[in-house]
């Protein structure tokens, strides 16, 4: 089988196309899957790039989906044909965060999906939702889990409630979407007026471009008539948490997601207490999340907004897209 190995100690050009041997038949509680898709996250960037290394030789790629080909002594959940998509965390399973680190998340800890065939355990994957493509379902894993953890796991999201969320990317916009589905009102940032407008498009009741306007948290402010809103879904880190302190209402909910400006930095952590904020890390969530997520997304109309899509050989041009942040919702590579 095809597959994609990354040299040590990392970097675009150390991407190899190598051929492996076929993983055979599922053991008890495995199914065979054969992996169409995959989508590109912040974190696959960091591995792929050598900002976050990794063992030599390591397939990369924490977000798979694809076809059930095979299935295991004692596995009830799946049959042959089911459309999947894999767990980011495959062994938190469910209940409160486990783990804090990534030495078993596919792609990092262990071997990843940029590869045409896997036998893992069946708790590793989830069903797909009915309907969606395989690029749709590969955008779940990470950005999509994400997203609903920070919002209705976390958050705990209701009708009327608002939302901020920054930027384009693949997570921020899947909090636009859950959101509207949800009935909330939703403000977005951008650097681009015309990201601007698509995100309108897509139902963001205001927008601000942040180059444009440096104070924009202080803006939002303003826009709710003082109030502030009540959930931020914070993927910039220590550059924009000032700002999305002074967006959030008093006793707001602040989901950090994101180091996208840095790991460490200043933070006004005096006025985050005088407002009396809930500021929680979290990274993606549990595969009961993604069962609920799932399940979600069957009862409304939400679908991923798919930017690009690369052939598994052309995983390190994905990647430079990805760097030259012209992208608008996922990229996935498709084969």
């Amino acid at each position: 089988m095809k597959a994609i190995t990354l040299q040590a100690p990392g970097g675009l050009d150390r991407l190899v196309v190598t051929e492996m041997a076929d993983p055979g038949d599922p053991g008890p509680g495995e199914i065979r899957v054969r992996i169409h898709a995959s989508s590109l996250n912040f974190h696959d960037l960091g591995v792929v790039s050598g900002r976050m290394p990794t063992e030599d030789g390591r397939i990369p790629m924490s977000d798979g989906a694809g076809v059930v080909e095979a299935v295991g002594e004692g596995v009830s959940e799946f049959s042959v044909g089911d459309h999947v998509v894999s767990t980011f965390f495959p062994h938190w399973l469910d209940g409160p965060a486990r783990i804090a680190d990534f030495t078993t998340t596919p792609g990092d800890g262990v071997d990843g999906y940029a590869r045409e065939l896997v036998v893992r355990p069946a708790t590793w994957f989830t069903k797909a939702p009915d309907g969606y493509s395989h690029a749709e379902a590969a955008t779940l894993t990470t950005a999509g889990v994400t997203a609903w953890r920070a919002l209705v796991v976390d958050g705990g999201l209701k009708a009327g409630d608002t939302v901020l969320v920054l930027g384009t990317g693949g997570v921020s916009i899947f909090a636009l979407q859950i959101a509207k589905a949800m009935g909330a009102s939703v403000f977005a940032t951008s650097s681009s007026d015309e990201k601007l407008e698509r995100l309108a498009e897509m139902g963001a009741d205001y927008g601000i471009n942040y180059r444009s306007h440096e104070d924009w948290g202080e803006r939002i402010w303003d826009w709710t008539g003082g109030r502030g809103v009540d959930h931020v879904v914070e993927v910039g880190g220590p550059a924009t948490l000032g700002q999305s302190i002074a967006a959030g209402r008093i006793g707001a909910h602040l989901a950090l997601i994101g180091v996208l400006t840095g790991r460490a930095g200043e933070i006004p952590t005096a006025r985050l207490m005088a407002k009396q904020q809930r500021l929680q890390g979290l990274i993606v969530g549990s595969r009961t999340h993604q069962l609920d997520f799932v399940r979600a997304l069957e009862a409304t109309d939400v679908r991923p907004v798919l930017d690009r899509s690369f052939a598994l050989d052309d995983i390190a041009e994905a990647f430079r897209h990805e760097i030259s942040g012209a992208h608008f919702g996922k990229i996935c590579l498709e084969f």
